[in-house]
């Protein structure tokens, strides 16, 4: 389960983040590239856009969902 406390610092603000437990195995850039974006420098994800149509909130999730290390959260500042 992801940690708000180690949310990566390129977060943008919203719901949905990624902690510093990510893997880099670029799932969630592939499930919802337009929200995902890779630290090249760190090899982790991050959250540079959050979603806003109920279709872009079901694309995080499924990422989320998907995640095999539990790295991406839903529970950020909204």
């Amino acid at each position: 389960m992801a940690d708000k406390s180690e949310k990566w610092p390129e977060n943008i603000t919203g719901k949905f983040y990624v902690d510093e437990q990510c893997i880099d195995c670029d799932l969630c850039r592939e499930t919802a590239p337009d929200f995902f974006e890779r630290n090249e420098d760190g090899g982790y994800s991050y959250v540079y856009k959050q979603p806003e149509s109920e279709e872009d909130i079901e694309l995080c999730m499924e990422a989320l969902e998907g995640c095999p290390v539990e790295a991406i959260g839903d529970d950020g500042d909204s």
